[in-house]
Parts: C-alpha cells; sequence; structure tokens
C-alpha cells in the first residue's frame, strides 16, 4: 500500500492540550488547523482506497455472481487499520511537519503544492 509511514497512534490518546498550541499560541486555532489537515488526509486516504477498489469492480454484478475476493478484503482491511486522520494530523503537528497561513503571514502547511510543469 502507498500510504506515509506514521507514528501516530492508532487508539485513543489523552493529549496535553499546553503542547498542542505551542505552535500557534492559541488552541482553539490549533484545533482549526488540525481539523482541515484531518480532512485533507481523509480525502487523500479516501481517492487512495476508491482507486484500489476500482481495480475490483465488476460490470454486470448479480446478486448471485458475487464472490469473496481475499485482495480486495486484505486492502479493505489495511486502510481499516491506519491510524485516524485527526491523530494523523495530531502528530503532524507535534513533530513540526504541519504548515499554514495566517493572513499573509508563512507558517510551517500541511502538504505543500506540486510544482506546476
Amino acid at each position: 500500500m502507498s500510504n506515509k509511514p506514521t507514528t501516530a497512534a492508532k487508539t485513543t490518546v489523552t493529549r496535553d492540550v499546553a503542547k498542542l498550541d505551542v505552535e500557534t499560541g492559541n488552541v482553539y486555532e490549533s484545533v482549526a488547523i488540525l481539523g482541515r489537515r484531518a480532512d485533507q488526509i481523509s480525502v487523500r486516504i479516501k481517492e487512495e482506497l476508491q482507486s484500489k477498489l476500482e481495480e475490483f469492480a465488476m460490470s454486470g454484478e448479480n446478486l448471485e455472481e458475487v464472490y469473496e475476493n481475499r485482495e480486495q478484503i486484505e486492502v479493505s482491511k489495511h486502510y481499516e487499520r491506519l491510524p485516524k486522520p485527526g491523530a494523523q494530523a495530531v502528530q503532524e503537528m507535534l513533530e513540526g511537519k504541519l504548515y499554514w497561513r495566517r493572513g499573509g503571514e508563512e507558517k510551517p502547511v500541511a502538504e505543500a503544492p506540486a510544482p506546476k510543469a
């Protein structure tokens, strides 16, 4: 699978709020940034999963013809075991990998846009 390796927790972890607002100086702004980043991660994962599951799509499926496909099940299980997007966003912020902009002010942003060719 082509997901980036992450050290994000796969289960619920209690976080120290004081560590979350170190970057921004405001815990509410940090939470807003984390929410936006989690949405980006969620969309990326969903697109990857959809593209991989399209390989298994069959045209003209009948209910009687549906069978168990082990490869498809393994792909689905892999994505189910991934850390939640919110946990990945928090981990990125704690590691200093998140970047954002605030009103013309340049700050460290999640994934920099690819250069246009």
